[in-house]
């Protein structure tokens, strides 16, 4: 028996999502709340591995089990074996045929930006921040060089695992609120640290240092080196992975529009 699963969790504290001989990621805390409910090993498979500090609203992931357990025991009772920092939102029986990585069509990524002179307070860990004003019209302007299907070498990570740099990026929404800038971006799939280079060179444009039409060249050139610092992970959150029409899963904690894709 298969069985998908909606998962929300604070990233800070936790060294990633992936299981690590030292222990202390969102996977090893799951699996070990799945195996107190089914009484035997559990491993999970999840939709997108997030890095260190990294948020997610809607994680997914799956798992295999010989033994059957009504969903309230995948949802609550799982949540009764982890940490406050972690919990299952959703539990669906699913074919043998989904698999929340090779199954995603598209995933979104959100990140929240603190635009103001002050350091974060109440939102430390939750946030990034730049103390400098930011020019929205020119980073909204740098982000649709982004849209389409590119080589995103230039904002990949030295120790990438991907088979190819080749992705499609549907969307790039950036919007201010109040002190915060908020990044929307929706992909096929993303490169290690993607989405915290592409917010690293934005910032750039915004604070006047690169003028928009520097991105066309960060894409051009294939070149990490070229491009700005990686930013902090506390503001990034995996918020959304989309499956089509065919798995019908709960869309709980789910942030992102997709855009018309093809039928699966």
């Amino acid at each position: 028996m298969r069985v998908a699963l909606g998962i929300e969790y604070d990233g800070t504290g936790f060294f990633g999502w992936q299981s690590q001989p030292g222990g202390n990621t969102v996977q090893d805390v799951l699996e070990q709340a799945l195996t107190a409910v089914a009484g035997l090993p559990i491993k999970v498979v999840c939709a997108g591995r997030t890095d260190a500090g990294v948020h997610a609203t809607a994680q997914v992931a799956h798992f295999d089990v010989s033994v059957e357990r009504p969903v309230t025991a995948w949802v609550r009772g799982t949540n009764a074996h982890l940490p406050a920092s972690v919990a299952v939102r959703w539990a669906m029986p699913v074919t043998d045929e989904f698999h929340a990585r090779f199954a995603a069509r598209a995933r979104s990524y959100r990140y929240i930006l603190l635009n103001r002179p002050e350091r974060p307070g109440l939102m430390a860990g939750k946030v990034g921040w730049c103390h400098r004003p930011l020019e929205i019209g020119a980073m909204q302007a740098a982000a649709t060089y982004l849209i389409g299907e590119h080589d995103f070498s230039s904002f990949r990570a030295s120790g990438c695992q991907a088979k190819t740099p080749v992705k499609i990026l549907y969307r790039f929404d950036i919007v201010r609120q109040g002190d915060y800038v908020i990044f929307d971006c929706c992909a096929n799939a993303f490169l290690h640290h993607m989405v915290r280079n592409l917010v690293g060179a934005l910032v750039y444009v915004g604070m006047g240092r690169e003028s928009p039409a520097w991105f066309a060249n960060l894409l051009a050139v294939c070149d990490r080196r070229l491009g700005a610092p990686t930013y902090a992970p506390d503001g990034l959150y995996l918020t959304g992975v989309d499956y089509g029409d065919r798995w019908a899963l709960p869309q709980q904690g789910r942030i992102m529009t997709v855009p018309q894709l093809p039928v699966s």
